[in-house]
């Protein structure tokens, strides 16, 4: 019966009533901890298989809608009981051992409390706050830190729309379209105060103001915050600020960042939480930095530059981003309308705001970067993989000009994934039969566990991962559920992919620097390849493009069409709509993982991590992680690191080394089987893969790099500031700004050294400096020796660093002195300089503070630090 269209509909909701003796379903279905713990998922699947599918894998939802007569029926199921019971005792224990931090470094760290701003988290495909790798990552991180104890909360944007969701025109064409969340059915709750009144906090935007309310969700142990504009008392245009991930123009996403960032500041202060430590992922919440600093000012009455030093020394920001489009950057005059009540808070003129956006910051006409931004109110930085740090560090060397780029203080912290989220069960089960019942979900920090791979009897490796196969190719067949009515089917039910051929697995974001259609280059020898009868090869792609990529969305349909035109919709396959869900096909059944992007142009790419996790060898181009993870044993290395300036010379040289590869070693290597028909030297392989780079390429092991080379420090240094109202934070900012009026007037006065003549391998190279110091003490600064080879271009080449001694402080002239042997033979070379010194200042590399003998002594520091233009 349909009604007519003018009629009133007043809606209304019917809810089952879950039965007392099944209340901890809801404890267990509000808690993300049930998405990596096989045991809570077979739970809610076991409610009702049908509706576990049809809701996404989403037990909040499934509580809300499974039939009143099903509960009944599961109440008085005493197996269901008991299930329930030891599963929800799990998670208990889970939420109340000490973890790996307290049984480490529990007397150090005290009470502590670190917060991690990231403006999406992928925990789960049912709740779809992410659009991908940084999401997933970032909810990876939340899982490990409960698994390891970490007093760690995590801030982000609940948005109202989620990320789009993606399917294809007929001739391949991507579209766009965005789903309603109903918080109703997701594993959220509006935070309240205790009179039960919803918590809410303000931020101010130009002629206004945006309340911003606060949900919770938790992750195992760990509690995550969620900002949500989308309230009746705000203006619609600011209704929306949360309503889609990474939507709208330049003016939307500063609103979106001001909320985030200031905004989650406020919202933690509104529930009693002053985080020791900030955590910044990506650049989105870099405003967080300058909330935290006006909240010190105005509490101690500290100029700009005084509170910073505090703040600062407790900020850690992640940039994931090995290109300069790729970061947020904004007009000047879009900041100045924002900020323009806000920066004399921050007791700086605009200038000087401005400034703290600026790699240059007297270059007025460069845009204000929320990376840079990041960096400057930021003591620890990091890139996702030791590659990425050496190109961060070359982005961001004009930041400390003079300071060569292996010195730019730009760590790294590789990717991981975490691990039980991603491997398939019957591998997981394997594994745990080897290493014991629960091992790795009760010793986190044990990273070798997952060595004993290497013990599974290689005819159960290979039917295990024979049986993924199989299940990947039956999910091409089907349809996806939450696809919109009356567009019909994709992923055809006739697809003619063999569950016994060899299946290369390519899925990931769609941008042109992926190259995801390299593998087309050839096309009559990548149709001899599909073909093979003997030897069949057939592919499987997904992957999303942004909605405004245009070439990302020409790469998709030009596959789609490719594949129609050859008549190959058997051996090539997109499916649309990527998410966590078809990832796990995907990652646990292709037979190889593909990756050919731009060398230098991959942060790092986790999805190759998934992969080998689960004993699916990588084939990709040395670039993020896979350049510093790759050996023979584990997969193979597309090309040599090599560097080309024309990028089509570039894809016809290495996608005819991507064929090479796959006619002459993979698809050899595959088809090789002994008389059980196991391929033995690929099962080997597969072992490697598993047994060599899931002890490092786990979240586990990431998040302890992140506490012990990040956290504890900042932690450290922070409450040394920040002691005694802020009394060293005070004198940090006098020493800098001490340093900043002398450094123009150093000088190094006369150097003498036997550098110059020709040296034995056991000689030793002694050197005798005066310096003027000009007015600072001999303690305020360090006088550095560099000695080194050097290349055809008289560069030192990764030299020492020898700190001189101060053997006379003079009155006018310090005299240093200092020795030290050569390193090898050949051509060396020796340098001096001057860096800041004491206790205040180290460990930190303050921009335009350092000084070469050679520099001419009149010259001031190029860049002055931001604190010093306003």
């Amino acid at each position: 019966m349909t009604h007519p269209d003018l009629a009133t509909i007043r809606r209304f909701h019917v809810s089952p009533v879950l039965p007392g003796v099944l209340g901890p379903l809801e404890d267990l279905a509000r808690n993300l901890w049930w998405s990596w713990h096989a045991d809570a998922i077979d739970l809610f699947s076991r409610m009702d298989r049908d509706l576990w599918r049809k809701t996404r894998h989403n037990p909040v939802q499934v509580l809300a809608l499974i039939s009143q007569h099903r509960l009944n029926e599961l109440a008085e199921d005493q197996s269901f009981i008991d299930a329930m019971r030891a599963t929800h005792e799990r998670l208990n224990r889970h939420r109340e051992r000490p973890g790996w931090l307290s049984e480490t470094h529990g007397q150090q760290v005290g009470p502590a409390t670190f917060a991690y701003f990231c403006a999406e988290f992928g925990m789960t495909e049912s709740f779809q706050i992410y659009s991908g790798g940084l999401g997933i990552l970032a909810g990876d991180h939340l899982k490990s830190a409960s698994e390891l104890g970490l007093p760690l909360v995590a801030v982000g944007l609940l948005y109202r729309h989620g990320y789009f969701q993606q399917y294809l025109t007929p001739d391949g064409w991507q579209m766009e379209y965005l789903p309603d969340l109903d918080f109703n059915h997701m594993p959220v709750r509006p935070v309240k105060d205790t009179d039960g009144n919803p918590v809410k906090v303000t931020v101010e935007l130009p002629k206004r103001s945006v309340t911003v309310a606060l949900w919770e969700t938790n992750v195992g142990r760990i509690r995550l915050f969620l900002l949500d504009t989308d309230l009746p008392e705000n203006q619609a245009q600011d209704r929306v600020i949360t309503a889609q991930l990474y939507g709208g123009d330049m003016d939307m996403r500063i609103r979106q960042e001001i909320v985030l960032g200031i905004g989650g500041v406020r919202a933690l202060q509104a529930i009693g939480i002053r985080p020791d430590v900030c955590h910044m992922n990506e650049g989105h919440s870099a405003f967080l930095a300058l909330e935290r600093i006006r909240n010190l000012i105005d509490e101690h009455g500290l100029t700009f530059d005084e509170a910073r030093q505090a703040a600062m020394a407790s900020h850690v920001f992640t940039t994931h981003t090995p290109v300069p489009a790729g970061i947020d950057r904004f007009p000047a005059e879009l900041v100045k309308q924002y900020f323009k009540a806000y920066h004399p808070k921050l007791k700086l003129d605009m200038e000087g705001l401005l400034a703290l956006g600026r790699d240059d910051v007297f270059n007025k006409d460069e845009p204000f970067s929320m990376a840079t931004l990041a960096i400057r109110t930021s003591d620890w930085a990091n890139g996702v993989s030791a590659l990425h740090g050496v190109v961060s560090r070359s982005m961001w060397k004009g930041v400390w000009p003079g300071v060569p780029d292996e010195e730019v203080p730009i760590g790294h912290v590789t990717n991981g994934v975490h691990a039980a989220s991603w491997l398939s069960r019957p591998l997981a089960e394997a594994i745990d039969r080897q290493a014991g019942t629960n091992a790795r979900l009760t010793k986190p920090a044990d990273h070798d566990i997952y060595r004993v791979v290497n013990d599974i009897p290689d005819e159960t490796m290979w039917t295990i991962h024979t049986e993924r196969r199989h299940r990947l190719v039956a999910f091409t067949k089907r349809d996806d559920p939450a696809r919109p009515e009356g567009l019909g089917p994709v992923r055809h039910a006739d697809n003619d992919l063999d569950p016994e051929a060899l299946t290369i697995g390519f899925a990931r974001r769609f941008a042109t620097y992926k190259r995801g259609n390299l593998f087309m280059r050839d096309p009559e020898r990548l149709i001899a390849l599909l073909n093979n009868r003997e030897r069949p090869v057939q592919f499987v792609i997904s992957g999303k493009s942004h909605p405004a990529d245009g070439g990302g969305k020409e790469l998709i349909k030009a596959i789609v069409q490719f594949t129609r035109y050859h008549g190959l919709s058997g051996k090539i396959v997109f499916i649309e709509n990527y998410s966590m869900h078809s990832a796990r096909y995907l990652v646990q059944g292709c037979d190889v993982w593909l990756n050919n992007p731009r060398r230098g142009l991959e942060a790092s790419g986790t999805s190759g991590m998934k992969a080998a996790i689960n004993g699916v060898p990588n084939a990709s181009i040395l670039d993020g992680w896979w350049d510093e993870a790759y050996n023979p044993n584990v997969g193979w290395a597309i090309g040599y690191r090599e560097e080309h300036d024309n990028p089509d010379i570039a894809d016809d040289i290495e996608s005819r080394m991507l064929y090479d590869l796959l006619e002459k070693q993979v698809v050899p290597m595959f088809y090789e089987r002994d008389a059980r028909g196991i391929p033995n030297r690929w099962v080997q392989m597969m072992k490697r893969s598993i047994a060599e780079l899931a002890p490092f390429f786990n979240t586990n092991r990431m998040v302890q790099q992140y506490t012990e080379q990040f956290y504890l420090p900042a932690l450290d240094r922070s409450r040394m500031l920040m002691a005694d109202g802020l009394q060293k934070s005070v004198e940090r900012s006098q020493l800098k700004e001490k340093l900043r009026f002398a450094w123009p007037s150093l000088a190094f006065a006369h150097v003498e050294s036997n550098a110059g003549q020709t040296l034995k391998p056991d000689d030793t190279i002694s050197v005798r400096a005066k310096v003027k110091l000009a007015g600072l003490s001999p303690d305020e600064v360090r006088v550095q020796a560099l000695i080194g080879q050097v290349d055809d271009q008289g560069r030192l080449v990764s030299p020492g660093i020898v700190d001189m001694n101060c053997v006379d402080p003079g009155d006018a002239l310090a005299i240093y002195e200092a020795s030290a042997r050569a390193f090898g033979c050949g051509p060396h070379g020796l340098a001096l300089r001057i860096v800041p010194g004491g206790e205040l200042l180290s460990g930190t590399t303050t921009p335009g503070l350092i000084y070469w003998d050679g520099q001419p002594a009149a010259e001031p520091a190029k860049q002055a630090d931001p604190a010093s233009v306003s």
